[in-house]
């Protein structure tokens, strides 16, 4: 297991500090903001944690301020119901006595019953395809400081893009995207694991997908206030977030300063196991940039 997975593991194991609230840390990356994925997988934890042999198959969430990456944040889990098949919670995550993220998730006992799914598109082999480190090499030299620390850090998701993404130039290309992901290493056989890590990384390039066709660098924060404002994720089969995972991504509409994605995660199998659904702020900055959304 690589170090950044394992500093992964280690904040989404939160700290029960009383009944139905949990503390959650951020790991040193030196951020302007929490990562949106990782206040998504901490909150889901905190669900999880109080619930019983059942997995989590869907979530709705909604970020409501930039999450501080210097101050532990507070996780309060309502207890909304629990029924003989499904179980709700809703979590709010907390910071400086306000609310920065608000998830809603269900859970099932599990269950046999009809089925179907899409198929999985043509996508090369993920091991036929360059890691991050590998394709953004030649990107470091004109980099400038701050962007050469982001690609130069270890990251805790195997990432890669079977059309390459220039951080650097874009160019303007159609709103969709695959993308193998898998986390950087083993992690325990707990299906709900899994599921944490897999809500964790589906955030990582929903916003990318939308920047697409208007050749915007999804790290230009000067030009763009860019930001996820709500997430959904629908969990159809059990699966392994230790093994590949084509990510499927298109983002159909973008107005009024806002994009949505719509993504589709299957495995190397072709096995549709996970739904998502974004929608991310894209707005062109004016004036002195704010830190808030």
């Amino acid at each position: 297991m690589t170090t950044a997975l394992d500093n992964l593991l280690s904040i989404l194991d939160l700290e029960e500090i009383e009944v139905n609230t949990f503390r959650g840390r951020t790991p040193e990356e030196n951020r302007v903001r929490v990562f949106g994925g990782q206040v998504a997988g901490q909150a889901l934890v905190a669900a999880g944690r109080t619930v019983e042999d059942r997995v989590v198959h869907s979530l709705h969430a909604y970020f409501l301020r930039a999450g501080d990456p210097s101050i532990p944040i507070l996780y309060q889990v309502d207890r909304i119901r629990d029924g003989k098949s499904f179980t709700t919670r809703r979590v709010m995550a907390v910071q400086r006595g306000h609310a920065i993220f608000n998830l809603s998730a269900s859970f099932q006992v599990p269950e046999e019953g009809v089925e179907h799914q899409a198929t999985m598109p043509d996508a090369p082999d993920p091991d036929a395809l360059p890691t991050f480190k590998t394709r953004v090499g030649p990107l470091l030299d004109k980099a400038p400081k701050e962007f050469r620390r982001w690609l130069e850090r270890e990251r805790p998701i195997d990432v890669r893009y079977v059309d390459g993404v220039d951080y650097l130039a874009p160019k303007k290309r159609p709103p969709n995207q695959l993308v193998w992901i898998r986390a950087d290493g083993d992690l325990p056989d707990t299906p709900l694991i899994h599921q944490y890590v897999a809500a964790y990384a589906s955030d990582m390039t929903l916003l990318d997908t939308i920047t697409m066709p208007h050749g915007i660098s999804s790290l230009d924060q000067r030009t763009y206030q860019m930001a996820s404002l709500d997430h959904a994720m629908w969990f159809h089969r059990p699966f392994r977030a230790d093994q590949w995972l084509l990510y499927e991504q298109e983002s159909p509409a973008a107005a009024g300063s806002r994009g949505f994605t719509r993504g589709s995660l299957y495995t190397r199998e072709g096995v549709l196991v996970a739904s998502v659904a974004q929608e991310g702020l894209l707005r062109r900055r004016i004036g002195k940039p704010r830190g808030r959304v």
